[in-house]
C-alpha cells in the first residue's frame, strides 16, 4: 500500500512550521527532501567508516570500498543496467551531459554532422551541445513544440538521416511536464544510425526507468531529485560506447599505470571517476534508490498521475491561471508550471512563501522554452511522494490570495 502520511513520516524537514504555517514543499523539481534512511546512511559513513576508497589496505578503507561500489550496484540495478560497470558516478545531470559532449562528443562529431534536441530541454542539455557544435562545425537542431506543450514530431521525422550523429532529449520536461514517446524516437534514431542520450533528471525520480527496454544510448540522472544528497549524479551508458570514450578528466585512480613517458587508463567504469569521489553522496544515493524500490517505482507514478490529476481539475478553476503543458495527466510528469494574469511569479512565489508553500519561480532553467511561449518566467509546483491533496488545497488557497494581494 502506498501510504503517504507514512511517509511523510519518513522526511524530518516535514515536520515544521514556515512562517508560521505547516511546511507545504512543492519544488521537488529542482530538489527532494531526504527521507531518515538517506540521512542516516551518510551519518554511518561519517560516524563509523569515514575513509577513502581503493586505495587503502585496512579496514575502513575496505569497508568504505564496498559501501561505494554497493551503491553503484543499486542504482545500475534500479536502471536495469546490463552490467554495474555501465554506471558512472558525477557530480549531476549536467556532468553527465557535459561528460558525453567532451568525451564522445569531441572524439567523434565533425563539420557537417548534426545534433537533435527540443526545444523544451533544460539548459544543461542544451548548451553542452551548442558549445560542442562551436568547437566541431556540427550543427544543432531543436524539435518545436506545440501549443499544447507536446513535440512536433514532423519535424523530427524530416530531420532525421545518416547526418545526424546524436539525439539528446529530456524523458520528462521540467517546466511543461511532457513526456515524449521516447522507446519511438530512439528506434528511428538509431534506424539512421545516431546515438540517443535521455536527460532522465525529471524522469529517473518519478517513474519506472529500464535502459534495456528503452534501448538508448545514454542516461542522465542526479541524485538530489530522487530523495539522495545533492553533489552526487550518474552517468549510465552502453559498455561498447563507454570502452571507447577517452576519460572526461584525468589524474589520480582513474588510472591503471602511470611513467614518466605516459599513463594507461583504468577499466569501466573508474576511468571517468578522476580523484577522490563523493563517497558519503554516493552511499546515500544508493540508500535512495533502495528507499523508492521499499515503495515501487510503479506506485509513485500512479501516486502522481492521481495528484497530478486533482492538481489540474483544481488548478483550472482558479481565476486567471493559465497551465502551461499537457493537460492529461498520464501525458505528463507532476511539474506544473504556470501564470496568474499580469502577476509576476516572483510575487507569486513570495505571497505563497509567506504561507508557508515553497515554488519555484523563474525561467527554470529553460530559457528559450520560455522565449517560445513569450514569456520571461512561469511559477511551477511540482509533487512527489510525500505531497498529498491538502498541499494542493493549500496551494490554492494561497494563489488565491495572491491575486486579492496583488491584483491592480
Amino acid at each position: 500500500m502506498f501510504n503517504t502520511e507514512e511517509i511523510r513520516r519518513k522526511f524530518p524537514i516535514l515536520d515544521q512550521q514556515s512562517n508560521g504555517n505547516p511546511l507545504t514543499y512543492l519544488d521537488s523539481g529542482a530538489s527532494s527532501q531526504k527521507p531518515e534512511t538517506v540521512i542516516e546512511a551518510m551519518n554511518s559513513y561519517y560516524r563509523q567508516y569515514n575513509a577513502n576508497v581503493h586505495r587503502g589496505i585496512y579496514q575502513l578503507s575496505e569497508k568504505a570500498s564496498a559501501a561505494y561500489e554497493n551503491a553503484r550496484k543499486k542504482i545500475a540495478r534500479f536502471i536495469n543496467a546490463s552490467t554495474w560497470r555501465e554506471l558512472i558516478f558525477t557530480r549531476n545531470t549536467t556532468e553527465s551531459i557535459n561528460l558525453v559532449a567532451y568525451s564522445w562528443g569531441l572524439t567523434n562529431l565533425k563539420s557537417g554532422d548534426v545534433i537533435i534536441t527540443t526545444e523544451m530541454e533544460h539548459h544543461a542539455n542544451l548548451v553542452p551541445w551548442q558549445q560542442l557544435a562551436a568547437q566541431t562545425g556540427a550543427k544543432v537542431k531543436y524539435i518545436p513544440i506545440t501549443e499544447q506543450g507536446c513535440l512536433d514530431l514532423t519535424k523530427y521525422d524530416a530531420w532525421l538521416s545518416p547526418a545526424v550523429k546524436l539525439v539528446a532529449i529530456t524523458q520528462m520536461s521540467n517546466v511543461l511536464g511532457t513526456i515524449p514517446p521516447i522507446k519511438t524516437m530512439i528506434e528511428q534514431a538509431h534506424a539512421v544510425g545516431a546515438l540517443v542520450l535521455l536527460d532522465g533528471a525529471q524522469s529517473v525520480p518519478h517513474m519506472p526507468v529500464d535502459v534495456q527496454a528503452l534501448g538508448c544510448d545514454f542516461l542522465a540522472f542526479s541524485g538530489h531529485k530522487m530523495l539522495g544528497p545533492t553533489g552526487i549524479g550518474a552517468l549510465w551508458g552502453r559498455k561498447d560506447i563507454l570502452s571507447q570514450m577517452p576519460p572526461f578528466m584525468t589524474g589520480g585512480d582513474m588510472i591503471k599505470r602511470v611513467t614518466l613517458e605516459g599513463s594507461e587508463w583504468h577499466s569501466l567504469p573508474w576511468k571517468f571517476e578522476a580523484g577522490t569521489p563523493a563517497i558519503a553522496e554516493a552511499i546515500g544515493f544508493g540508500e535512495a534508490v533502495e528507499y523508492l524500490n521499499t515503495l515501487g517505482m510503479a506506485n509513485i507514478r500512479q501516486h502522481e498521475i492521481e495528484l497530478t490529476t486533482y492538481a489540474l481539475e483544481c488548478l483550472n478553476q482558479v481565476e486567471g491561471l493559465r497551465i502551461y503543458g499537457p493537460q492529461n495527466p498520464q501525458e505528463r510528469g507532476g511539474a506544473i508550471s504556470f501564470t496568474m494574469g499580469d502577476i509576476h511569479p516572483h510575487d507569486i512565489a513570495a505571497v505563497l512563501d509567506g504561507e508557508g508553500i515553497a515554488v519555484r519561480a523563474g525561467h527554470h532553467c529553460a530559457m528559450p522554452l520560455h522565449d517560445k511561449l513569450g514569456l520571461s518566467a512561469t511559477t511551477r509546483a511540482s509533487f512527489y511522494v510525500y505531497n498529498i491533496a491538502e498541499d494542493v488545497d493549500r496551494l490554492v488557497n494561497g494563489l488565491d490570495k495572491a491575486r486579492e494581494l496583488l491584483t491592480k
